[in-house]
């Protein structure tokens, strides 16, 4: 393990966690609270930082001591700052009291520093397998009214720029407080010269690469639709305006949640920087009992002065190592075809057994029944709420044909939408008070779905049970668990008036205690996440399926954006990636087949279609694709990604994998528009051994590392000239794999 350390300087009160790549240094200030005094690269520590605390006389503002005009919490940098009392700024905690008021004053108490990192309860967070991986500061803050305690948790990882942070508020008082505002996380930097970057975007088109600069004022994500959204993922990057893939200075913070979520950046007129993490305080209040305690969701930091690869690199390893859990983990993930692009509703269990029958002829591991096996579900107005099978469509039932896949030789994959229930349904019969609804009001619906009560335990019971049979009863290896509709009208009928506040972040808890449940019951099944493709794709979610399905949009060239933009944070393996067909049903775009497994293979590997429509020499095709991936999927999955060209800012795109040991490698190299007697062109590859002879599987070509990294990899065809003949000419969409291994000495 890396030198890591978390150190307490009495004299000087000051914190400093620190490993080989980073420094985090706080202290305590003479009112008590906790100042923030360095984030970044590793410096050496020292007994006493105190005059990085700065401080100085500013016309117009108040000031904490009636004697001195130098200490005022509004130019003071701080660790987890209230409102009201000298900072105007925007608080991390904010706590209504029965008097109405919503002053704190939280003064240090004292500090635990423990090996390790412990669990966050009820909640999804990244964890360590021995106690050397890891250490964890507590430091406990309290007021001295309310007799809240607020302890914050940094855990420093011994092998990476990695920080992680979330709040744990104890009501130590003698009657109820509402938390209005409780966020994980809360950095004050000294400077705002930094551009900021989100991924955004909507539905069929998320996670795109949006790039601005810091202004005065406040800037912000977030999402208050009852998920993580398409809009916004709970993920920034602050980088120096230098910085770019390869070099310079940058910070990722990344929010470990899947509900209501806020990150946003301060700049203030002495352009010093505050940014926040946590749960949106618009839509959330908590009211805390004494005695009781809140738990907020976690948020990982990262920094590196090594350019925005570092930084995505050092998030897919501890996001694939210690967020992802159980079976599926380090495993290779099976290669799936989905019937849902296939068939739609319109199936019948021999139809689906024709196409798992030709999917097993290709190569295919997994097969996967989609939404229309259940209930009522001949159309999205009925069954929902409803998991048991629907004879009509499948008389024999869901183990028949389970037991029938596997027979082929096949795994079994199953569909559900759990939090979900129509109208048309005996479960929404039967319990019509089991949704979010506010009384008096109209209910929305979304798809002619309504939103389960999942705040209620006996609702999350009821469809455990459901689901629990199934997987109990029937050999299925896979669930794809879908989620379709954002909430609306959020209210409970099963909590009082003065709890409402709490209905959304209760939801997401008990979202994530069903997954806990059905992982922990059975622990070799596969889950993948979806919302509606990248509704939810979060760290909340990563917890527990180890994959998710990040767009719904599986267009090759759509697709270049989309993974391109969800791999600033989130590993390859947990990217669901499928080949569809042409025309493409979200944009009825006509792509080469060669270049949507080409794209898709940067992910869990699959097809969207039936393999039988396609013509003889596209299935060899496809045959050849899945024996590639079955060959390199290790590297592709597990290995380490690098961003080269970015479809964001030209006509090509580039990015690569390769193998720890450096002796293999895979570049994905796409042109979108085709182009007439054009340039030379050529891509600088990264993260080779500098010494290795690499041969080009295409060329049949040697290059050293060094020549591959610094000069480039060739990538000009006959376009840049004119056609020769006999030459199949090229189309739009072009591209290519190129597979680099080093040559025997």
């Amino acid at each position: 393990m890396g030198n890591m350390s978390i150190v307490y300087h009495e004299s000087s009160k000051t914190f400093h966690l620190y490993n080989e790549d980073v420094s985090y240094i706080m202290t305590v200030m003479r009112n008590g609270h906790l100042g923030q005094l360095y984030y970044g690269k590793r410096i050496r520590d020292r007994e006493n930082f105190s005059h990085l605390l700065e401080t100085c006389k500013r016309p117009m503002t108040s000031y904490v001591y009636d004697n001195d005009r130098t200490f005022s919490l509004e130019h003071v940098r701080q660790e987890y700052p209230v409102f009201g009392t000298t900072d105007y700024r925007q608080p991390a905690v904010e706590i209504r009291q029965e008097n109405g008021s919503r002053i704190s004053d939280f003064q240090y108490q004292g500090y635990q520093v423990r090996k390790g990192k412990p669990k966050l309860s009820g909640l999804p967070a990244t964890y360590t397998e021995n106690e050397k991986e890891a250490e964890t500061l507590t430091v406990t803050l309290e007021d001295r009214v309310t007799k809240v305690r607020v302890k914050l948790l940094y855990t420093i990882f011994a092998e990476s720029g990695a920080l992680a942070r979330s709040v744990q508020f104890v009501n130590g008082g003698e009657g109820p407080v509402y938390l209005s505002r409780a966020m994980s996380l809360s950095l004050d930097m000294p400077d705002h010269d930094y551009l900021w970057q989100q991924l955004s975007g909507c539905w069929a088109r998320e996670c795109h690469i949006h790039t601005r600069s810091l202004e005065p004022g406040i800037q912000s994500i977030g999402s208050m639709r009852g998920h993580s959204s398409h809009e916004h993922n709970p993920f920034l990057v602050l980088k120096r305006p230098s910085a770019d893939e390869r070099q310079g200075e940058a910070m990722g913070i990344s929010l470990v949640y899947s509900g209501n979520f806020r990150i946003q950046a301060e700049v203030d007129a002495h352009d010093t920087l505050r940014v926040l993490a946590g749960i949106d305080p618009e839509t959330f209040e908590w009211k805390l009992e004494p005695g009781e305690d809140f738990q907020t969701p976690e948020a990982v930091m990262v920094y590196t002065d090594r350019g925005l690869n570092h930084l995505s690199q050092t998030f897919h390893k501890l996001y694939r190592t210690r967020l992802a859990r159980g079976y599926w983990r380090d495993r290779p993930r099976p290669i799936l075809n989905n019937n849902w692009e296939a068939t739609y509703f319109d199936f019948t269990q021999d139809r689906l057994i024709e196409i798992a029958s030709r999917a097993k002829e290709c190569g295919v591991e997994l097969f996967v029944l989609d939404d229309g096996w259940f209930g009522e579900r001949n159309n999205e107005r009925a069954g929902l709420g409803d998991w048991r099978v629907n004879k009509k469509r499948l008389p024999k039932g869901v183990g028949f044909l389970a037991e029938r896949i596997e027979g082929l030789g096949l795994q079994f994959g199953l569909w559900f939408e759990p939090e979900m229930v129509n109208r048309n349904s005996d479960f929404y019969r039967a319990h019509p008070d089991w949704i979010l609804s506010t009384p008096g009001r109209h209910e929305s619906h979304g798809r002619h779905q309504y939103v389960l009560d999942f705040s209620r335990k006996e609702v999350v019971d009821a469809i455990y049970e459901q689901m629990a049979k199934l997987l109990r009863e029937a050999k299925i290896s896979y669930i794809k668990w879908d989620m379709n509709r954002s909430i609306t009208e959020c209210y409970s009928a099963a909590w009082p008036a003065d709890r409402q506040g709490e209905i959304y972040h209760r939801y997401i808890l008990g979202v994530y205690s069903l997954y806990e449940r059905l992982t922990t019951e059975f622990p070799k099944v596969l889950f993948e996440s979806c919302a509606s493709g990248g509704g939810r794709f979060d760290p909340g979610m990563l917890y527990y399926a180890p994959q998710g399905w990040v767009s719904d949009d599986s267009d090759a060239v759509e697709r270049l954006k989309i993974q391109y933009g969800t791999s600033m944070c989130y590993p390859i393996s947990s990217m669901g990636a499928h080949v569809s067909v042409t025309p493409n049903h979200q944009v009825y775009r006509n792509t080469p087949l060669h270049t949507r497994a080409n794209v898709a293979y940067f992910g869990a590997f699959g097809y969207e279609l039936d393999l039988n429509r396609l013509s003889e020499p596209e299935r060899n095709e496809v045959k050849e694709q899945i024996a590639f991936m079955k060959k390199y999927r290790e590297i592709l999955q597990f290995g380490i990604f690098y961003r080269l060209k970015s479809p964001f800012e030209g006509n090509e795109a580039a990015w690569m994998v390769v193998s720890e040991d450096k002796k293999t490698a895979l570049v994905g190299w796409y042109r979108i528009l085709n182009c007439v007697n054009g340039s030379y062109t050529r891509v600088r590859l990264l993260g080779l051994n500098p010494e290795y002879c690499y041969r080009n599987a295409r060329t049949g070509d040697c290059h050293f590392g060094d020549e591959l990294m610094n000069v480039g990899l060739i990538t000009s065809d006959e376009t840049a000239g004119e056609l020769p003949a006999g030459i199949t000419p090229y189309t739009d969409f072009e591209s290519r794999i190129y597979v680099l291994e080093v040559t025997k000495p």
